[in-house]
């Protein structure tokens, strides 16, 4: 408390708050929605409905909430990270007993005005749990075993009953996100060399366990895995998405065919195309030109709160900031990666440009932490 006091007048306090925000970020993930208000409005046939037009006014209710978690001192956020994750497990253990099911999932839960998918909130709170824990601990007991435990068990939970809904993509993103800023946090690399060759054994258990009373995963898991080795095997079946998806991307070309004029979205011979899959019908009407747009808009954003970052003199701030862009990093790179091929199809969504509530808001919701983290920097 001491510190917080001694910093205290260096902060900005009330409006002049507005003015000490990162508004480059602010302005980049208002152009990154945009584009998704453009492919959403393209897909629909040139309609507002159904999706342009809910997704324009969650981006303006999730502007809005970044503004406002803007506000909030990082000493509070601090303070209730704990709080925040045990609710966010506690939502999680909910699904298990009364959460809404879609398309063979039981992700959500029903709040009447919306479907809330607590595996989305938990990116953001574990990231917050894990930089109040490293904040606390001493920095000379980063990488002692006992001490790189915690958080490991801190990212299983989550980890775990996402799996069980079953969301592998999800599941997947808490790990290596929870992992990643571990690493970042100071952990030496020779656990996560263990790491890794854990999961290549790991991986192998998973082809052995196939067909077995131990099987590890979902028939329909071991099928996207199966499509993605070889995509043609069932082009027909299980194949089919990315088969079509790479035709959109390759047709597309340079510059792509056109607003509103790619083949395999409006001919509807794309599945998902205004969730998973529509990086690919903007690859199809604006070509790879519009690809790397839209991608260097990403780094961009990335760029920026690195930069932040490592001007934050508080260390809570700062891996909070290099958290949120490191889970926005491996949304966009899984989701991108999973289009073309280059990635088993895991259903992650393409941040601020897919459909969908949950995913919008989350995401708003952690680039207000920060903007709070930007803005309450000892100075």
């Amino acid at each position: 408390m001491t510190y917080l006091a001694h910093n205290h007048k260096s902060v900005p306090s009330g409006p002049l708050k507005l003015l000490y925000l990162n508004w480059p970020i602010a302005m980049l993930l208002a152009a990154i929605a945009s584009v998704g208000f453009l492919m959403l409005y393209s897909v629909a046939g040139g309609s507002m409905t159904p999706w342009a037009e809910p997704q324009m006014k969650r981006f303006v209710m999730g502007l809005v909430l970044m503004f406002i978690v803007a506000m909030i001192p990082t000493w509070f956020l601090r303070n209730m990270a704990g709080l925040a994750y045990g609710v966010s497990v506690l939502l999680l253990i909910g699904v298990e007993f009364f959460g809404s099911t879609g398309m063979g999932a039981q992700r959500w839960i029903d709040l009447g005005f919306m479907r809330l998918q607590p595996s989305e909130l938990t990116k953001i709170t574990l990231v917050l749990f894990l930089a109040s824990y490293y904040d606390w601990l001493d920095i000379k007991k980063t990488s002692h075993p006992f001490w790189v435990l915690i958080p490991v068990v801190i990212i299983l939970v989550p980890t775990y009953l996402t799996l069980r809904q079953p969301d592998l993509g999800t599941a997947l993103l808490l790990m290596f996100g929870g992992g990643g800023l571990m690493f970042l946090a100071g952990v030496s690399w020779l656990y996560f060399a263990g790491v890794i060759g854990g999961a290549a054994a790991l991986v192998s258990a998973v082809f052995k366990s196939r067909g077995t009373e131990w099987q590890l995963l979902k028939d329909y898991q071991y099928r996207r895995i199966d499509t993605f080795l070889d995509p043609a095997s069932d082009p027909l079946g299980a194949g089919y998405h990315i088969t079509q998806s790479k035709i959109a991307l390759g047709s597309g070309g340079w510059t792509g065919r056109g607003y509103m004029q790619g083949t395999q979205s409006r001919l509807n011979f794309l599945p998902e195309k205004h969730t998973d899959f529509i990086f690919t019908t903007l690859a199809e009407e604006f070509g790879f030109v519009g690809g790397i747009s839209l991608l260097l808009l990403y780094v961009l954003v990335l760029v920026f709160c690195v930069a932040s970052a490592l001007s934050n003199k508080d260390r809570f701030a700062s891996l909070v900031t290099l958290g949120v862009a490191l889970t926005f990093f491996l949304f966009f790179a899984v989701n991108m990666s999973m289009v073309m091929g280059l990635a088993p199809v895991v259903g992650v969504p393409l941040p601020l440009v897919s459909y969908g509530g949950s995913a919008m808001l989350v995401l708003m919701l952690a680039f207000g932490l920060v903007q709070s983290a930007h803005v309450h920097r000892p100075r």
